[in-house]
């Protein structure tokens, strides 16, 4: 980012010839778009340029603090690059710890009472707290934690704090849930399956079948 910038002031001075490249750039910037060439080192985002600085500011503050202090008691899911081997390292790491066959583990979920990560105190004992996933399609009740009906005019809802957490396939028997498909986008999959990173597990009362014709679905990366 830091290069593109300085050759495109130099091309906007005259210095160097202005390549398709730093054109692309320097109309992206001025339309508030997020540019190309920036756009093919980042993960999958449908945000306009402001709201995509402010998502990468605080990435970068994920990955540093990550880096100096270990790893965070909420890790914020939205600003990893590939959020699925996240998932897969943290099964890989927990049938490593219990002697579980990788091939017959899983993981389910548990949406939590907390809102932001100051109601956290501290890492769960096993799996590990995740932010940022975004409810389309539906709402959420604080008091029973349940899917429900989704309010007027309002799309999308950001989620409590989510409980990933590992377990060996055998000895998952859920009742009153439904899948949720978690996307990086709201464009949700391409037809190659790219976009999906894992189900979630939502308490409902509710069929499965009345949230499917809803379309609901969770999202690490809305447009705003």
């Amino acid at each position: 980012m830091g290069n593109s910038l300085f050759q495109l002031r130099r091309a906007l001075a005259g210095e160097i010839g202005m390549s398709k490249d730093l054109d692309d750039l320097s109309t992206a910037l001025f339309n508030g778009e997020l540019p190309a060439m920036w756009r093919r080192m980042t993960s999958q985002t449908e945000k306009m340029l402001p709201a995509w600085m402010a998502w990468f500011e605080r990435r970068h503050k994920q990955y540093h603090q990550w880096a100096e202090f270990g790893e965070p008691k909420v890790m914020w899911m939205s600003g990893l690059q590939i959020p699925e081997t996240f998932i897969a390292a943290l099964v890989q790491s927990t049938c490593r710890a219990k002697g579980w066959p990788l091939d017959r583990s899983t993981v389910y979920t548990q949406v939590t009472p907390y809102k932001s990560e100051a109601d956290v105190t501290e890492k769960p004992k096993e799996g590990c707290y995740v932010t940022g996933l975004y409810l389309e399609g539906a709402s959420w009740n604080d008091q029973t934690l349940m899917l429900r009906t989704q309010d007027p005019k309002i799309l999308v809802v950001e989620l409590p704090i989510l409980h990933i957490i590992p377990i060996e396939g055998s000895k998952l028997k859920l009742t009153n849930t439904f899948r949720t498909p978690v996307y990086v986008t709201q464009a949700r999959r391409n037809a190659m399956g790219v976009g999906l990173i894992f189900e979630a597990d939502i308490a409902t009362t509710i069929h499965p079948s009345h949230w499917v014709l809803q379309g609901v679905a969770l999202c690490l990366n809305i447009d705003q």
